[in-house]
């Protein structure tokens, strides 16, 4: 009988159409594939049942959190790899209700069918969402996919954001570069000081932090900027670090941190809103009511920096879709848009878009430092919160960062304002230099 893995690379390659760039490692010890490339490791049969009942990113997806597939090898060239006929697939692709036609493909299903064994499907991971119906953007199931989300430990959280807690992508430095942001605190540091000048903070004004995390940027702005700081989120644990790292900085007077939906906060007008990474969690259907209310939340002549991530548009916006890993371990119902729809809204709710600044390379470079971060401590890592949930952020983090860097997603500084009726902006008329 040939060996496992040899069967499963012919398998593979009649189902897929082409050959098969990783190298395989099954249960049985034996490999097959080029020599030197990345190898997946398919551990046991479970493996083959999960992929066979949720072909696709899903079924790699549970594997992968489960541990039954592992990567040995270069994790970012491996992934890369995947990506291509997997995650990637261009529209001219056949899908996989076209393969299964032809008969050479149901010949290799039936084959992965019988090597894999009890056809009975596995359980999901625990880590995995449980499937649900799609609710429209309550208060109630906002704060629920936050909890998800964040509510897993701040120890676990330091063990990759770093010291600085910061979980958006920081503003790195070119090489050779004087500002000293060459170190990932560096480099947060100039990301939170580079949204307080957009937002021309000074002492005196007030600022309205939405999203605000584990409070850094609450904290940097009225340290650094003598302003006072409403910082709300949805996310307990969140909620009880920033108010202990406000308290160590003698801050109390100057920054609050509150539990609470933005759509609550009812002590406005701010001088200044900054919302940074919280958008992604907005959908297409609410984005039009988050803007308007960040909108009637700032003074006239008000500020407002947007931090988000984007991603490419489709030429059928209609089949856009969320993604199916990303929706079932890492964030329940969050949504990308193009960033083009995200400055159509923000026209839409009132504010005049002033300046937009694509810092994409910035956030694949933080994510391979917080990649870093989780395996040169991964033993910790997994003892912190669990196994799967550590490999779940390994692959999340390190997909994004090949995201990034191949231009699949981006990421955008919008700065908005509140113009009033007269038209004056309260901008310079030179916002940036280009170097």
């Amino acid at each position: 009988m040939p060996e496992a893995a040899s069967r499963l690379q012919s398998f593979a390659e009649q189902l897929l159409g082409t050959p098969l760039p990783l190298r395989i490692r099954a249960w049985d010890g034996s490999e097959a594939g080029p020599p030197d490339a990345p190898t997946l490791v398919v551990r046991n049969r479970r493996a083959l049942r999960r992929l066979l009942w949720k072909p696709g990113e899903l079924g790699l997806a549970r594997a992968w959190v489960a541990g039954d597939l592992g990567i040995e090898g270069d994790f970012y060239a491996a992934l890369d790899l995947l990506s291509g006929f997997v995650w990637e697939r261009g529209e001219g692709d056949r899908t996989l209700a076209q393969a299964l036609r032809e008969p050479e493909v149901r010949a290799a299903v039936r084959g992965l069918v019988k090597i894999a064994g009890l056809p009975l499907p596995p359980s999901p991971p625990r880590e995995e969402v449980p499937l649900r119906r799609r609710h429209p953007h309550t208060k109630r199931t906002d704060k629920r996919a936050v909890s998800h989300h964040y509510d897993v430990g701040n120890d676990f959280y330091e063990l990759v954001l770093g010291p600085s807690m910061v979980y958006s992508c920081a503003y790195w430095d070119a090489p050779g570069g004087t500002s000293g942001a060459d170190t990932l605190e560096g480099a947060q540091r100039d990301k939170l000081d580079l949204v307080c000048r957009k937002l021309a903070l000074a002492p005196g004004l007030r600022l309205l932090d939405v999203g605000c995390g584990w409070g850094s940027l609450a904290i940097h702005a009225a340290r650094e900027y003598g302003v006072r700081v409403v910082g709300v989120t949805l996310s307990q644990e969140q909620a009880a670090y920033a108010r202990k790292r406000v308290a160590d900085e003698g801050l109390t007077d100057r920054v609050e941190i509150r539990v609470q939906d933005y759509r609550d906060v009812a002590d406005g007008p701010f001088d200044a809103v900054s919302s940074v990474g919280m958008a992604e969690h907005v959908c297409s259907e609410q984005y039009l009511t988050y803007a308007r209310d960040l909108y009637a939340l700032l003074k006239p002549g008000g500020r407002l920096l947007n931090h988000q991530i984007a991603r490419r548009p489709h030429l059928d916006e209609g089949s856009y879709s969320l993604d199916g890993f990303i929706d079932a371990y890492v964030f329940p119902d969050g949504e990308l848009a193009p960033v083009g729809t995200t400055v159509t809204q923000l026209e839409r709710a009132g504010f005049e878009v002033r300046d937009v600044e694509s810092i994409r390379e910035h956030y694949a470079l933080t994510l391979r430092r917080w990649v870093g971060n989780l395996e040169g401590d991964w033993a910790r890592a997994q003892q912190l919160t669990s196994p799967g949930r550590a490999r779940v952020w390994r692959l999340y983090m390190a997909a994004s960062a090949l995201a990034f860097e191949h231009n699949r997603i981006g990421v955008n500084q919008v700065v908005a304002v509140r113009t009033p009726e007269n038209g004056d902006s309260r901008m310079p008329l030179r916002t940036r230099t280009w170097n």
